[in-house]
């Protein structure tokens, strides 16, 4: 056992099985419905991590009602105020890295390294929101008038419903709360049911950090008993949500009817189009690392490599050797770069997709087979898979299967590779292989998505708007200053002097 291992997993025994509530104005409280459900280590399913409250459309009203109020106070509370407390707060993420890990790789099942990174990536985010409380600016324009001064303002928008997935339970749900806080918005959040254990510790140290009472809501249970309740409430104002392109669609309808705000990031089917032959190696150690990373169950994962067909060969040859350097295994143990998957229901999910490959025609090249021999048996692993001999019409091609699984699709000529990248309803990210800069440039210009990487993976920064096109996503995209553009209205002043 490895001192990471032991430590780890001594941690969580100290610390695991506890029973939560919802963080309902400032507290700790059990649902109304009094019923609750238990969530066991992905990596070990006999290992409770906690028991979490089964809520209901009370506890939703409580909440929403709760944020109302403090909308009241924190929308005027200084802009300066606002930007020291998510300073506070960023602090408190960083010196919490360790157990904020131990919780985010049991609940979800990434590696240790995968999660602590998760952390920092949060703290860099919160920082840079710090700073946006303090731009939050508007215009002075020319008048029209003698003696008259006109200018823009932006002001929050109030309430904001904030929905996260599983597959990021602490950065996902920080991009959400902490621009909110920085505009004035006040926000209700409802964590992934599965993973929610988190986001527990996140709601303590808000509070550590001082938020008022009431700022920020967390209530945990199903879509059906609180996310419904919550998108449908007449005092949210705003809804942003991160999740599945289906569920997206809904909540879409469900706020054009009230003309609110949504900001929706959603599923992705993305390509990594290689155009040329330098450097392959390098080139597959960048698909293979965008393609695996969190078990492939990332929106930006590379999940289709369209590649010129004179370079295929020596490229899936390097992918390959890529891969089977990938060691799978649990959290607690250091030497595994891939992580167990969220459940054993979403394993079964991509096995599917992987008999369905098969029998489309196309060929299995490494992989995909599922781990079962001696503590593999505790959790839902599979070594990751890649295909070849695929063609874009294929199920495996199209649909996102949101695991390790890497399509190869080869093309003749680069024209035919932009067509078949944008041959989908997703557009989400890309990335393009090439060392001609005026090819690379032609492609960020025409490939249909809301992010290009050019000769690197799908990785994106702290500070940079994060978004899709097509049903890739809607709305005001996150991260950066575009945040703006969601979480505040414009108003315009005119003065008479």
């Amino acid at each position: 056992m490895t001192k990471n291992e032991s430590k780890m997993l001594a941690w969580l025994k100290n610390h695991a099985g506890e029973n939560y509530g919802n963080f309902i104005n400032g507290q700790w409280s059990n649902s109304l419905s009094k019923e609750t459900y238990p969530i066991f280590a992905v990596a070990n399913q006999e290992l409770l991590l906690g028991n979490f409250p089964k809520s209901n459309e009370a506890d939703v009203e409580n909440a929403v009602l709760s944020a109302q109020k403090a909308f009241n106070t924190w929308s005027k509370t200084e802009a300066s105020t606002r930007s020291e407390i998510l300073y506070k707060f960023a602090n408190l993420l960083e010196k919490n890295v360790e157990e904020l890990s131990f919780m985010l790789s049991a609940e979800q099942g990434k590696i240790l390294n995968e999660s602590k990174g998760e952390i920092y990536r949060a703290v860099k985010e919160v920082r840079f929101c710090a700073g946006e409380a303090l731009r939050a600016q508007g215009l002075t324009l020319p008048s029209e008038k003698s003696k008259m001064w006109t200018s823009t303002i932006r002001k929050p928008i109030g309430v904001i419903a904030a929905i996260a997935p599983w597959n990021f339970p602490a950065v996902t749900p920080i991009r959400k709360i902490a621009p909110a806080l920085a505009y004035g918005c006040t926000v209700v959040y409802k964590p992934a049911s599965i993973t929610p254990w988190t986001s527990v510790k996140i709601m303590d140290l808000l509070k550590q950090a001082g938020l008022p009472d009431g700022v920020v809501n967390m209530v945990i249970g199903s879509g059906s008993q609180v996310g419904e309740p919550l998108i449908n409430h007449k005092l949210v104002k705003g809804i942003s949500f991160t999740g599945s392109t289906e569920m997206g669609q809904h909540i879409n309808v469900v706020a054009a009817k009230r003309l609110i705000k949504t900001q929706l990031e959603l599923g992705g089917k993305n390509p990594a189009i290689v155009l040329e032959a330098d450097n392959v190696s390098n080139i597959a150690n960048q698909i293979v690392s965008a393609a695996f990373n969190t078990s492939g169950q990332r929106c930006t994962s590379i999940s289709r490599v369209i590649v010129l067909e004179n370079i295929k060969e020596q490229l899936v040859e390097e992918i390959i050797r890529e891969m089977k350097k990938i060691k799978v295994g649990p959290a607690w143990d250091e030497t595994a770069t891939m992580g167990p998957l969220v459940n054993v229901e979403h394993l079964e999910s991509i096995q599917k997709y992987i008999e369905i490959g098969k029998k489309e025609g196309a060929r299995l090249l490494y992989g995909g087979e599922v781990l079962s021999d001696g503590f593999y048996s505790e959790g839902p692993y599979m070594n990751p898979a890649v295909f070849d001999q695929v063609t874009s019409d294929m199920r495996i091609a199209r649909e996102e299967i949101f695991g390790p699984v890497l399509s190869i699709i080869e093309v003749p000529t680069i024209s035919d590779a932009l067509e078949i990248a944008n041959d989908s309803e997703y557009g989400l990210a890309s990335s393009v292989f090439s060392s001609n800069l005026s090819i690379a440039c032609e492609y960020a210009e025409g490939l249909e998505v809301g992010m290009v990487h050019i000769n690197h993976g799908t990785a994106s920064a702290a500070h940079v708007p994060f978004g899709g096109a097509k049903n890739s996503g809607f709305g005001a995209f996150s991260i950066g200053y575009s945040n703006l553009e969601f979480f505040t209205e414009l108003k315009a002043v005119y003065v008479q002097f």
